[in-house]
């Protein structure tokens, strides 16, 4: 990815997915800025430099899938397997339910993840890490190896902490990406 198109994907992240106001995350946290990613996730030049961006991070870690935690991922793993394609690679998707469903297979992990395959795991906006740690369990009770995680935005409340010590931890932006200072 060329330092041009992760600008481009910057802009397009601050301009569609960013905003100011009183929210609460996912963690549980308060906070008084956003990253409704969804709004840049299905925009297709987003999704072309979201698939560019992850590739470079993974394509020398001999991955065999990638996914995440519904719903954010989801996107992401469909962008990063378009672009391994183009780029004449095989990789399998997938996505784990937050929940398992009451019908059909019953199965939190959708798509295909081969046993003892290496994976990329993905989120788009990580506070704590506490929900992509949700997929990494699914992922390893599936016999599988997590070779990376890769999010969008690292809002630096505590992911970073979290996951580096057992994971190799690639977020494409962090918050100051954003000009927004972390709390202290």
């Amino acid at each position: 990815m060329t330092e041009e198109s992760r600008r481009r994907l910057l802009e397009l992240f601050k301009t569609r997915a960013f905003s100011f106001g009183r929210f609460t995350l996912a963690s549980g946290k308060e906070s008084t800025y956003y990253v409704n990613s969804k709004k840049a996730l299905f925009h297709s030049e987003a999704v072309a430099l979201l698939g560019e961006a992850i590739w470079e991070r993974t394509k020398d870690l001999n991955i065999q899938a990638v996914g995440g935690l519904e719903v954010g991922a989801i996107p992401l793993a469909t962008a990063t397997v378009l672009q391994y394609h183009l780029q004449g690679r095989a990789l399998e998707g997938f996505f784990v339910r937050k929940a398992a469903k009451d019908h059909g297979s019953r199965e939190r992990l959708e798509g295909v993840l081969p046993a003892g395959a290496r994976v990329a795991v993905l989120d788009d906006v990580l506070t704590t890490g506490g929900s992509v740690l949700q997929a990494i369990e699914v992922v390893e009770q599936a016999g599988a190896t997590v070779a990376t995680v890769v999010c969008i935005v690292d809002r630096l409340e505590g992911a970073r902490e979290l996951l580096a010590p057992k994971y190799l931890y690639q977020p494409i932006f962090t918050i100051r990406d954003f000009g927004v200072e972390p709390p202290k």
